[in-house]
């Protein structure tokens, strides 16, 4: 019929068009079939609960698939939409079939027929249904189920199918629509979720419930006649009501949701510890550390803590709890009562810079310690001091004259805190802050001042709070592996310095007033409190061998508040929040039951064993007669030894500088320490017999005027050894003045710099410079 040469061309021609239709066969599926699609923000806890979700940015609720495809929905779907679905190859022909058949009759389409594998390929595509784009659509089915599993075909119809509104995805539709993940549905509320994509848009929670529930109930008999559920499930199922409207989705954490929804500092916050997987800018659900049920105890706590505050002003509230062992956040509260309307109420104040009160004092006392520039117990001035016009003062406006570095600590005492910074140095202290891991301390040291340990540093609570917790895990776990949490380049990493500064913190008295040496029930914890200048931050932060939490409580907005004193404000909240924590933390491995009550001791063989001197607590010097044995930093063993005895005529002397004795006298009464009548100690010996106590060298002064509105004077203050001494002032050369027992004058110079100048009646002389604005 053909010659040879037109067969030659026919077979070329066939061969050359079925290569062409390969072709494109083989790369007619995109590589991609949902490119481009927005997905919801998602993080869970540790256990895959669910804290929190945003919107995605096309305004639809559509959730990341999950892992595998819940077996309930599973079966639901299959029998609704396909029953044959783990047989064909993506396309039906007898439903095609008989779908044409039943629209030829009807002259419209009234049926189908496609497979999920086909409605997987609509979805994707999002072209009109018309015949010629179900024909592109089955020949395109064919080609996706040769490249992926029927499972992973199920998993992208579970992931893709409108659910009514602006709810896509079985797992956005079982959290809208019945407030638990897909996992969790009962057979009811699966089969309703498979009937619903069949018309989305006319039947769906809250519209044509009854129509809804009709075609629910008929599933639920297909389900129950193929033996997928018993009788007594199956009367149940049938009798369970179709929710009225979606459900509000859980907001835990709200701050933090927003943080990890933003996708822009994820990657920042593995190193906290708080993210473990998944990443929103990818489309995966973000998993962090938080244990929900902490989660909701905590907040319950800080909300109701919050709500009594904001009766006097004190609006916002905010903690973190971590555990010790692997640093992991196990609670974060970013801001309290996000139900009670006010300005700030959205702001994160876990991670706003705050000024910090004094809840640095025990990274100085403990970097003091590790230094040797202080040893546990040894004696800091207490005394007033003016350095440049910066004059700090204690919170309840006393002073004792010198007081024990552990006591200083743990009774906060801001002027002992401010002459160790000044021993330490300022730069040096700034250097340990930005190591210890306090981003916001980013000013020079110049600029802080002295008075950075006392807030003039601003700190975030969530790292403030990640210290307290490294501190307690070097001390629990040391440096080793078991040290999962531990952070390089740490600079607290002494175990005697730290072990000194959780039992300083221990004895610091608890809010509630309650004795845990006496009460063995109460949990005891190394705890520091802070209130800022102004009263516009109180904090609580503290440790235990199994958690490190911190509250703060104040004002987003920074407004102050009269009562606004962080152990009256965050002190209780700490203290319930320790009390509410677990046994046995969400981070167990199965070594918790090895972890102590309390801090261990030191080691044998860490640190050195010194004798110090009882009454100063510096190392003992040859005149120091009464010693404690302890032990302390290898650092401290080099320090200096007691600069408060001396020996004269034969007889040990113990004697404070003139300024440190006049305020000590009034709480000691038994001083002068000395086996001898302390006023027998012979006058010139030892230091200095005088001191000023105002002004300080250096000192700036503005003299106000009185209240009749005549100029103001200065009271010179002076302390002396020999209280009968005759003491004769001079400014600027020019006599002024004698006292005798009370060594206090008052004179108004003119302004400008000045030197006052202090002769006694041996010859000892003593000046100091200062400036009058």
């Amino acid at each position: 019929m053909f010659s040879d040469k037109v067969k030659k061309y026919l077979a070329f021609g066939l061969w050359a068009g079925f290569s062409i239709l390969s072709i494109w066969y083989a790369f007619c599926l995109p590589r991609d079939l949902f490119k481009g699609t927005e997905w919801s923000a998602v993080v869970l806890d540790r256990n895959g609960e669910l804290l929190g979700a945003r919107i995605a940015a096309d305004g639809q609720w559509r959730f990341p698939p999950g892992d595998s495809i819940p077996e309930k929905y599973r079966k639901a779907v299959v029998e609704f939409e396909d029953r044959w679905f783990r047989l064909h190859p993506g396309v039906n022909p007898v439903s095609i079939i008989r779908s044409a058949v039943s629209n030829l009759r009807a002259g419209h389409v009234v049926s189908g027929g496609s497979t999920l594998t086909m409605q997987v390929i609509r979805m994707s595509r999002g072209r009109e249904r018309t015949m010629r784009q179900k024909f592109i659509e089955a020949v395109l089915a064919t080609r996706l189920e040769l490249r992926y599993s029927k499972d992973e075909i199920l998993g992208m119809y579970a992931a893709h199918a409108p659910f009514g509104g602006n709810v896509v995805g079985v797992e956005a539709a079982a959290w809208r629509y019945f407030g638990r993940s897909s996992g969790e549905l009962t057979w009811a509320e699966a089969a309703m979720l498979a009937v619903l994509p069949n018309s989305p848009s006319s039947i769906r929670p809250g519209k044509n419930r009854d129509r809804l529930m009709e075609k629910r109930n008929r599933l639920l008999t297909k389900l129950f006649k193929k033996g997928y559920i018993c009788r007594s499930d199956y009367e149940l199922a049938c009798s369970e009501p179709i929710p009225d409207e979606p459900e509000r989705l859980p907001s835990y954490a709200p701050q933090l949701v927003d943080l990890l929804a933003s996708g822009k500092t994820v990657e920042a916050w593995k190193s906290y510890r708080i993210v473990t997987g998944g990443d929103v800018r990818k489309g995966r659900a973000v998993r962090t550390t938080v244990e929900i049920g902490i989660q909701k105890r905590i907040q319950d706590a800080v909300d109701r803590h919050s709500d009594n505050l904001a009766k006097e002003g004190i609006n916002d509230m905010a903690a973190v709890v971590m555990d010790v062992r692997t640093g992991e956040v196990l609670a974060y509260c970013g801001n309290s009562s996000a139900y009670r309307k006010r300005p700030g109420m959205d702001v994160d104040v876990a991670r706003s810079p705050r000024s910090s009160g004094s809840v640095l004092k025990p990274f100085l006392y403990c970097a003091s310690l590790q230094a040797g520039k202080s040893l546990p117990f040894s004696l800091v001035a207490d005394t007033p001091v003016n350095i440049n016009g910066f004059a700090p003062q204690n919170y309840n406006m006393t002073y004792d004259g010198a007081v024990p570095a552990a006591e200083a600590l743990s009774r906060s005492l801001n002027v002992p805190a401010v002459h160790m910074l000044k021993e330490f140095g300022t730069e040096a202290f700034k250097d340990v802050l930005k190591e210890c891991g306090l981003s916001t301390v980013t000013r020079s040291a110049d600029d802080y001042g002295l008075s950075m340990i006392l807030g003039g540093a601003e700190c975030r609570l969530d790292e403030v709070t990640g210290v307290y917790a490294e501190m307690a895990r070097r001390l629990v776990y040391g440096d080793g592996d078991e040290c999962d949490g531990g952070t390089d380049g740490f600079p607290l990493t002494d175990r005697v310095a730290l072990w000194y500064t959780m039992e300083a913190l221990g004895e610091v008295n608890r809010p509630d007033e309650i004795d845990w040496h006496v009460i063995g029930s109460v949990k005891k914890a190394a705890w520091k409190t802070g209130t800022s200048y102004g009263y516009r931050d109180g904090w609580a932060c503290g440790a235990t061998p199994r958690y490190a939490a911190g509250v703060w409580a104040g004002n987003a907005s920074g407004v102050a508040a009269p009562g606004l004193v962080g152990a009256r404000t965050a002190g209780p909240v700490l203290f319930d929040i320790f009390n509410s924590l677990p046994g046995i933390s969400p981070a167990d491995d199965g070594r918790q039951a090895e972890i102590p009550e309390w801090f261990p001791e030191p080691l044998p063989g860490e640190g050195k064993t010194v004798r110090t001197c009882k009454l100063s607590g510096f190392l003992a010097g040859p005149y120091c007669e009464d010693t404690d044995t302890i032990t302390v930093t290898v650092a401290g063993a080099e320090s200096r030894s007691c600069p408060y005895h001396f020996c004269q005529g034969g007889r040990t002397f113990f004697r404070l500088p003139p300024a440190m004795e006049w305020y000590y006298r009034q709480k000691h009464l038994d001083y002068p320490f000395s086996k001898d009548d302390g006023d027998d100690i012979p006058e010139g010996s030892g230091p200095l017999p005088m001191e000023f106590i105002y002004p300080e060298s250096g000192a700036v002064i503005s003299i106000p005027r009185q209240l009749d509105g005549s100029p103001g004077e200065i009271v010179f203050n002076l302390a002396h050894h020999d209280r009968s001494a005759a003491v004769y002032w001079h400014i600027d050369q020019d006599y002024i003045g004698e006292t005798k027992y009370i060594h206090q004058l008052r004179f108004r110079p003119s302004p400008g710099k000045h030197t006052v100048t202090v002769v006694d009646g041996l010859g000892n002389t003593l000046s100091a410079g200062f400036t009058v604005r």
